[in-house]
């Protein structure tokens, strides 16, 4: 299984606008820019969180992207279930079925139940990771390049 990039850019949107002080708002293009994004793909990330509740739209001059929810509510997984969707990760294609010979009505797939199994570890973990915890990580570990992230956020943001 690989996670598309989307999903990383999304993540790490949500914690740039996490260091947002109230009331202001961050352009898409500024976001984009600063991950090294396609403004047109990210554009289509921004509005998959928008519609996932996890960030709003201001529209506008002085437009752009602010948290709706407090980070200590944003997990990584509902960043991931809003950019990926709901579908499993696995599906069965029948290779057993078809190399046993069974008949129409025999279903077996030996991989189903595992790979159910380790979807609901990866949920488990990704669900308990939050915005605000990511943010802790992150600011313990490289409390200065955060700092000249908060710079760079002042001069791009509006008011």
């Amino acid at each position: 299984m690989q996670m598309k990039t989307g999903v990383e850019q999304s993540v790490y949107a949500i914690l740039i606008l996490n260091l947002l002080p109230d009331k202001a708002v961050l352009p898409g293009e500024a976001i984009s820019q600063q991950l090294g994004a396609s403004p047109t793909y990210f554009q289509k990330l921004l509005r998959k969180l928008v519609s996932a509740d996890l960030i709003t739209s201001v529209p506008g001059v002085k437009g752009g992207f602010k948290l709706k929810k407090k980070p200590e509510d944003i997990r990584v997984y509902d960043i991931y279930l809003a950019i990926e969707g709901q579908q499993s990760l696995f599906s069965s294609s029948g290779v057993l079925h078809d190399m046993l010979e069974l008949e129409e009505g025999d279903c077996c797939c030996l991989l189903a139940d595992l790979m159910e199994e380790a979807e609901s570890s990866w949920k488990a973990v990704l669900k308990r990771k939050t915005i605000a915890s990511l943010y802790e990580e992150i600011n313990k570990s490289y409390q200065s390049e955060v700092q000249l992230l908060q710079e760079w956020i002042k001069e791009k943001m509006v008011l």
